[in-house]
C-alpha cells in the first residue's frame, strides 16, 4: 500500500505538469536545435524507463549524466560503458566515472559521443564528391554535495560536432538537485538541462540553438512490494503543436490534441521489477515516441522499451530494447564495475 507521502507528492507531480504544459508558452521541438544528441539515453537504466529519467539511480554510476544530483558516496570509484548501434553505420556511446573526494565531495566523469560514419556526397549535379563523416562529442564534469535529505550538483560540458569538414562547439552546464526520503524508498529529482553558449558555429550564417529541457521525475517503491516505479516529465514548458497532420504528409486534415495527449506527450514511464539482488526487470513506456513514429494503420510496439539488470561477481550487466516503430529498435548495453573491489583483491 503506498503511504500518503507518496500521494501526495505524486499528485504535486501532476499538478506541475500540468500547469507547466497548458502554460502559454510556445516553442518548436525537434529539427531546430543542435547537439540533439544529448538527448539520447545515456545509460541502458533510462532508455529502459522510458528514455528520460532523473530519479532513479540504484548505484547506477552513469546517471549522473542525466541528473548531477544523483551521485553519492556509494558510488565511489565506480565506472561505466554504454554502447548503442542505431541504424546503418551510426554508433552512439558513453563512459563514467566517479569519484568520493570527501570534503570537496563527489565528482564525476563522462564521455558521450555519436559517429554518423561514413557518407558519400554529392554536388548540385548529382556528381559525385567523395565521402565524408560526421561525429558529436561530449566531456562533462559533474559534482555533487549532500545537503541532509537533499543533494545539489551541476555538471559541466564541453561539447563539439563537425560534419563534412564544418564544425560547431558550445560550453553549456546542468543544474540538478535530488531529495531522498530518510525512511522512504522515494526520490525526486529535478534538472535543468543545457544552459550555455555557443562558442563556435558550423558557418558565419548559422545561428544554432542549445537543446535547453528542464525534467521534473519521482521515483518511488511501495513498502513490501517488489517494484519502483518512475514518472518523468520533460519538454516542460515547450508547448505541442495544437493542431497536427496524423498522415505525417502535410496533406491531411489536421487534428487537435486532446489535453490529456499533450501532457502525456511531455511524460515518461517506467517500472522496475526488483526480482532479486542481483537481477532486475525494467519496462517503460514514452508517449511521445509512440504518437510521434507510430504508422497511420498501426503502431506495433513503438514507444515501448524493456530490459535488464545481471549482475554477477564484481559486474553489472545491463541490455534494454527500446522500440521507436513498427520495423523495430535499437539495442542498448551497458557494463559497469565497482573499482574497489579490484584494488581490495590486489592487496
Amino acid at each position: 500500500m503506498i503511504k500518503p507521502v507518496v500521494g501526495k507528492v505524486i499528485k504535486w507531480f501532476v499538478f506541475a505538469l500540468f500547469i507547466m504544459v497548458i502554460a502559454p508558452i510556445q516553442a518548436q521541438f525537434g529539427g531546430q536545435r543542435s547537439f540533439e544528441f544529448l538527448n539520447l539515453p545515456a545509460t541502458a537504466r533510462t532508455a529502459a524507463l522510458g528514455g528520460v529519467n532523473v530519479s532513479s539511480s540504484d548505484s547506477d554510476v552513469q546517471m549522473f549524466l542525466s541528473n548531477p544530483a544523483l551521485m553519492d558516496t556509494t558510488l565511489h570509484h565506480h565506472a561505466a560503458m554504454t554502447y548503442q548501434s542505431l541504424v546503418a553505420d551510426v554508433n552512439y556511446g558513453s563512459l563514467s566515472y566517479v569519484r568520493d573526494f570527501k570534503d570537496p565531495g563527489v565528482w564525476g566523469v563522462g564521455i558521450q559521443y555519436l559517429d554518423y560514419g561514413e557518407f558519400q556526397g554529392f554536388d548540385a549535379t548529382g556528381a559525385a564528391t567523395g565521402t565524408f563523416n560526421g561525429s558529436e562529442f561530449a566531456l562533462t564534469l559533474g559534482y555533487a554535495r549532500p545537503l541532509g535529505p537533499f543533494t545539489m550538483g551541476a555538471n559541466i560540458k564541453i561539447l563539439t560536432s563537425s560534419i563534412a569538414g564544418f564544425n560547431a562547439s558550445a560550453l553549456t552546464l546542468d543544474i540538478g538537485g535530488a531529495f531522498r526520503h530518510p525512511e522512504k524508498d522515494l526520490t525526486i529529482g529535478v534538472t535543468f538541462k543545457n544552459i550555455g553558449v555557443i562558442l563556435t558555429d558550423f558557418t558565419e550564417t548559422s545561428d544554432s540553438e542549445l537543446p535547453f529541457d528542464v525534467h521534473l521525475g519521482v521515483s518511488f517503491k511501495p513498502q513490501h512490494m517488489p517494484f519502483r516505479f518512475s514518472l518523468t516529465g520533460y519538454n516542460l514548458g515547450l508547448l505541442n503543436e495544437d493542431l497536427f497532420d496524423p498522415t505525417g504528409t502535410g496533406e491531411g486534415t489536421p487534428e487537435e490534441l486532446s489535453t490529456a495527449d499533450r501532457i502525456f506527450r511531455h511524460v515518461a514511464i517506467g517500472a522496475e521489477i526488483l526480482a532479486h539482488q542481483n537481477f532486475n526487470l525494467r519496462v517503460g513506456y514514452n508517449h511521445l515516441v509512440r504518437q510521434e513514429l507510430r504508422l497511420a494503420e498501426k503502431s506495433g510496439g513503438a514507444g515501448f522499451s524493456f530490459g535488464f539488470l545481471f549482475r554477477i561477481k564484481r559486474f553489472e550487466l545491463a541490455y534494454t530494447r527500446s522500440i521507436y516503430h513498427v520495423g523495430g529498435g535499437y539495442d542498448y548495453f551497458t557494463l559497469a564495475s565497482d573499482l574497489n573491489s579490484f584494488i581490495k583483491r590486489r592487496n
